[in-house]
């Protein structure tokens, strides 16, 4: 990829996140009251009200409780967001799509780094929470810039897929919202593998944590947060998440190129 589609991406991904909340009074703002809300909602209830526990992680043990949610929301969000978007990446710039000289595959990158933006601020209100919450860092915990870019590659391959069908099956946006929803709870975010009580259920929850690539990125978060661990680690996890990653993103993409000739008569 040249020089002159990098900037072009990284302009149009700025463009993207800004004119989301063009016209409202508080602007950006809005991009950043969800999540924060749905952390403070979370915290109130699981923490407050039911009083749960983290499982142990590293060398001192419990780590407060919104340390650890917020953990496994971060990578969330940035996820959800970014297949959101690039759901959407062919309809928002339909006028782009008609355009012979535009190079379209660049669409779906686009949407995913304009959620990049938002990511970036709530590593840093985690890293901040981090800290004030008296957990002590670990030099590990630099690999959330590769977990977030292991999120990035996921999302992108989805956005692939997502956003070619979209366009001649509308339905779409609707599935996805609430695959996303079921993906949710199937991901560690809110429980993790020791807290499932019986040997058969902590079993099926095992199997389902290691098929679910979400779980690949949120587990390493707190790996490497909490626990000091480093990527390679994960041994086998490892293999899989990429394997099945790449493999997403060049059968999606090929899907995507497929249907290409045909994305300007329909929209």
């Amino acid at each position: 990829m040249d020089n002159k589609r990098i900037s072009l991406i990284i302009r149009l991904s700025g463009n993207d996140f800004r004119k989301r909340y063009a016209g409202s009074y508080l602007g950006r703002i809005w991009a950043l009251a969800q999540p924060v809300v749905t952390v403070v909602m979370y915290y109130i209830v699981f923490d407050r009200i039911f009083g749960a526990v983290p499982p142990v992680t590293g060398e001192e043990g419990h780590v407060p409780y919104v340390v650890w949610l917020t953990a496994g929301l971060v990578p969330w969000f940035f996820i959800s967001e970014s297949v959101n978007s690039g759901l959407m990446a062919l309809l928002d710039y339909s006028y782009l799509v008609k355009k012979v000289v535009f190079d379209i595959d660049t669409l779906p990158v686009i949407k995913v780094m304009g959620a990049l933006y938002t990511h970036v601020f709530f590593l840093g209100v985690y890293l901040a929470l981090f800290l004030l919450c008296g957990v002590k860092p670990t030099l590990a915990l630099i690999q959330i810039v590769y977990y977030s870019f292991a999120a990035a590659v996921l999302a992108l391959a989805l956005s692939y897929f997502n956003a070619a069908v979209v366009v001649f099956f509308r339905d779409l946006q609707q599935i996805v919202n609430i695959l996303l929803q079921l993906l949710m709870w199937g991901t560690p975010i809110l429980w993790d593998v020791t807290m499932v009580n019986g040997e058969n259920t902590r079993r099926a929850a095992e199997i389902v944590s290691f098929i679910n690539p979400f779980s690949y990125i949120v587990m390493g978060y707190r790996a490497a947060s909490f626990e000091g661990k480093w990527f390679w680690e994960l041994g086998a996890r490892n293999l899989y998440f990429w394997g099945l990653t790449l493999i997403l993103l060049f059968v999606n993409r090929r899907i995507f190129r497929k249907l290409k000739p045909h994305f300007a008569d329909v929209l």
